[in-house]
């Protein structure tokens, strides 16, 4: 393939993604066509750059490109977008490099290439430019036509232009003659989203080199920093052991054994106040860690040190174990949130790198391997969490633990449901079946009846369609129709959790306010 083609080839490609683009997002609800587009991008790039396939580490890449574009297709989120464009892009520079070899690099090879891509149009194009200049003109190439045509069309021009000017008749009819569209401001906005489009296509297409250089990481060994000793860092841990005993040893006493608190403290607060401190001071541990006991240093060569660093991560790692079990005591305080799921899972990913920690510096690992290591284990996670529903996980959790049903958690935040849209239709649902008071019922049937109204009109429009839609929709619909349950209007408009909007005050007919006083006349001065 020569240079030529593959750059009209890709041309032709990135032009017809930002077409697809304008024909499933401009003004239109996004659904699985997210899915759609991205796996078209991929297509595209696989076409046009065969070179990916032709190595392991970009197919891994473009493997991983295509489950979360399968993601997107089943149910869109930032999340499954964000891993998305990681990894496609991944895989559009990983054949230009040796492949997976350290994090730290890749994370500055992304940022410069989301830097340089932005002028990447640009710069090819005043590429094709010295190209040309620098390629002998063909006397009956297209540049050749091009002249050939450009004395009859300017000539014919200026003529056309004086007759109109003499001749009103020829004026009128070239008035007529829309040789612009009207560029409103929502026109100037759609060409500013093919441009973005298209750069973001052609930076897959064709990334720029200079974003692969090697870039230099720090080696193992020792750093001279002031204070830092064998003497300290020994007594550092055994001071820190000590400390992180006391707070493990209370967190033992009260969260594990169920323990009375002191008066005047619930376990709700116990838990909201220790939640994220903790985890700063795990962190903290974790830095005091990498930074003065490195692989070929003589304070990670010590065996007595080893020994206390071994024991302070094992405590850090029961100290984030505390911290999760205040986040769940909170969690049957309140309620279960996306949040606090997340937190959840951020304390988990905490507490495998103190682990990764430990391992590097007794197994003697590089910086490199416990970055990388760390990315995986994130990577996992995150992939993970593009296929599960967090919300529905949230909804479900509140709902059979609301104290309104028989359950031992807090009472429903029916706003918060209504906040999590369709992910809350099931929950809702098994919530209406079972034994509530009237006015907490009605209250549940028009936020189902809302949220399923909503998913319908979204179903029933092919640009907001989802798989996962479609499925809680089906499932929906064959509950409802099982239970017999009612629906309410959708014009019928309450607030947030269902409730009413209560009238605007009126003010009563003897409530008028009294007339303003009227002004003094106005007085001469008194005479002298």
């Amino acid at each position: 393939m020569t240079a030529r083609f593959s750059f009209l080839l890709k041309l032709a490609g990135a032009l017809l993604l930002v077409a697809l683009a304008d024909t499933l997002f401009w003004f239109q609800r996004i659904g699985s066509t997210l899915g759609l587009f991205a796996l078209a991008v991929l297509i595209v790039i696989l076409c046009t750059r065969t070179e990916i396939l032709s190595r392991w580490p970009s197919r891994i890449a473009a493997a991983a490109a295509l489950l979360f574009a399968l993601a997107l297709g089943n149910n869109p989120g930032p999340l499954a977008l964000l891993l998305f464009a990681l990894a496609v892009t991944l895989a559009a520079l990983l054949p230009r490099t040796m492949g997976f070899d350290d994090g730290r690099r890749w994370a500055l090879r992304l940022l410069v290439h989301g830097v340089v891509s932005a002028v990447g149009p640009v710069r090819d194009l005043l590429l094709v430019g010295r190209a040309r200049r620098r390629r002998p003109a063909a006397a009956f190439g297209l540049r050749g036509k091009a002249l050939t045509f450009l004395l009859p069309l300017a000539g014919s021009i200026l003529f056309l232009a004086l007759f109109a000017q003499a001749n009103p008749i020829i004026g009128d009819a070239l008035a007529r003659i829309e040789l612009w569209p009207d560029l409103d401001a929502l026109t100037i906005v759609r060409c500013v989203f093919w441009a973005i489009v298209f750069t973001a296509m052609w930076s897959l297409l064709r990334p720029s080199r200079f974003a692969l250089w090697r870039a230099a990481m720090p080696a193992n060994g020792e750093i001279a920093l002031p204070g830092i000793s064998l003497a300290s860092v020994t007594l550092s841990l055994l001071a820190f052991n000590l400390i992180f005993a006391l707070q493990n040893g209370l967190d033992l006493a009260f969260l594990w054994s169920g323990a009375a608190l002191p008066n005047g403290m619930s376990f709700a607060e116990y838990a909201h106040r220790g939640a994220y401190p903790l985890v700063a001071t795990a962190l903290l541990a974790a830095l005091f860690v990498l930074v003065t006991l490195r692989p070929g240093t003589a304070t990670a060569a010590s065996q007595p040190v080893r020994l206390l660093v071994t024991l302070w991560i094992a405590q850090n790692v029961l100290l984030v174990a505390s911290t999760m079990l205040r986040t769940l005591d909170y969690v049957q305080a309140y309620s279960l949130t996306v949040l606090r799921i997340a937190a959840l899972i951020w304390m988990g990913l905490v507490a495998i790198g103190l682990v990764l920690i430990c391992v590097r510096l007794l197994k003697g690992r590089s910086g490199a391997w416990l970055v990388n290591a760390n990315l995986l284990a994130a990577a996992i996670v995150l992939a993970t969490c593009c296929w599960v529903d967090l919300g529905a996980i949230a909804a479900g959790w509140n709902v059979r633990h609301a104290s309104e049903a028989g359950g031992a958690g807090a009472q429903i935040d029916l706003c918060y449901l209504h906040e999590l849209g369709p992910s809350a239709l099931l929950p809702l649902i098994e919530l209406e079946s079972r034994p509530l008071p009237p006015a907490l019922r009605e209250r549940v049937q028009w936020l189902r009846s809302r949220i399923m109204d909503r998913l319908a009109a979204n179903q029933a429009d092919w640009h907001g369609w989802t798989l996962s839609g479609a499925r809680r929709l089906a499932a929906a619909q064959e509950e409802v129709a099982a239970l017999r349950l009612p629906h309410h209007r959708e014009d019928d408009d309450r607030q947030c959790d269902g409730s009413p909007i209560p009238p605007p005050p009126q003010r009563a007919a003897d409530d008028t306010p009294p007339p303003p006083p009227a002004a003094k006349p106005l007085t001469a001065p008194p005479a002298r």
